[in-house]
């Protein structure tokens, strides 16, 4: 008599098929998507458009180490290594591009990138949910326009002869400030437009986070004697600390990399000096002057570094115990 105890015996085919699927890892890889069809679903549009769009397009990077000429076709270039690269490097406007670009985002890290998160600690202490709602949409819209009604909205507050700001001033008895031509102000221009527009929709994935904290932690920090600031700085400022994180390091890698439609349109004659980045750079010398080979070696440069940064600011993260973005 076959003893209760004993494990149950297997039957054979299946355990045949369970031997040829741990074997074959396309079987196996089958009957994962198999077993959770819809989700992978739910993400192919996604995935499809980062192929497309992101993937296929990167092989047009080789190029850059080519002397890439549209009747010989990409093929049939000759190539030439590091001779764009070394171009690159000895252009006296490359220190200037670096320069402009550098201090843009720099600027936009420092008082953009903060605001979002000062903005959704306030809309978490409002408790009038209508006032809060109107608030929410009033700072989201700007995010909604292009940069282009964005440009002819500064010119009209901007102008120095017929600008709203600068009729203010003369009406106080103050001088007019030239904010449109002075090189001096051009970045400060683009940072408050950047802050004006975005920072509304930055507050989305903050106030999300906001959202998930558990309410227990803000009760027991009510027991221990907790004002509503004291709960910000110790509960709320912690809990969505990895958040601020992720998007510290994402913003990083995008230190070289200025938006072109914003440059391009604040950009003129006499502040040329300060205005030029790389983005604006590759339109001019890529698109214009045909350059194609030249341009995108200027573009794998700038894709490069904000790798680097993205993986030297996640290994620091790490470093000190935080989570990074993988």
């Amino acid at each position: 008599m076959k003893n209760l105890m004993d494990p149950p015996i297997m039957n054979q085919a299946a355990l045949n098929g369970s031997k040829r699927s741990r074997s074959n890892p396309f079987v196996s890889i089958m009957n994962t998507i198999r077993k959770d069809i819809f989700l992978y679903l739910l993400i192919t549009p996604g995935l499809l458009y980062f192929l497309v769009f992101k993937y296929v397009p990167m092989w047009g990077v080789l190029i850059a180490f080519k002397d890439y000429s549209p009747f010989l076709g990409f093929l049939d270039s000759g190539w030439v290594g590091l001779k764009h690269f070394e171009r690159f490097f000895s252009n006296p406007d490359f220190w200037n591009l670096l320069r402009n670009t550098m201090m843009i985002n720099l600027l936009n890290l420092i008082f953009f990138f903060p605001l979002p998160i000062i903005i959704s600690l306030a809309l978490n202490e409002i408790r009038n949910k209508w006032f809060k709602g109107m608030i929410q949409s009033i700072i989201y819209l700007p995010h909604f326009l292009s940069w282009v009604v964005i440009a002819g909205i500064s010119l009209i507050m901007l102008s120095k002869s017929e600008g709203v700001i600068n009729e203010l001033f003369s009406l106080a008895g103050w001088g007019r400030v030239d904010f449109l031509t002075n090189p001096k102000l051009f970045w400060g221009v683009l940072t408050v437009q950047s802050i004006w527009k975005e920072v509304g929709w930055g507050t989305v994935i903050f106030l999300a986070a906001i959202a998930g904290v558990d309410v227990q932690l803000y009760e027991a920090a009510k027991l221990d004697g907790a004002g509503r600031l004291r709960q910000m700085w110790n509960v709320t400022l912690p809990s969505i600390r990895n958040v601020i994180l992720i998007l510290l390091i994402l913003q990083i890698g995008h230190i070289m990399d200025v938006g072109f439609e914003q440059v391009y349109l604040m950009a003129n004659g006499a502040v040329s000096e300060v205005s030029d980045v790389f983005d604006t750079y590759v339109y001019r010398v890529g698109i214009l002057q045909g350059q194609f080979s030249y341009s995108t070696a200027v573009g794998l440069f700038k894709s490069v570094i904000g790798v680097t940064l993205v993986v030297v600011a996640n290994w620091l993260s790490k470093k000190f115990g935080e989570e990074g973005i993988y």
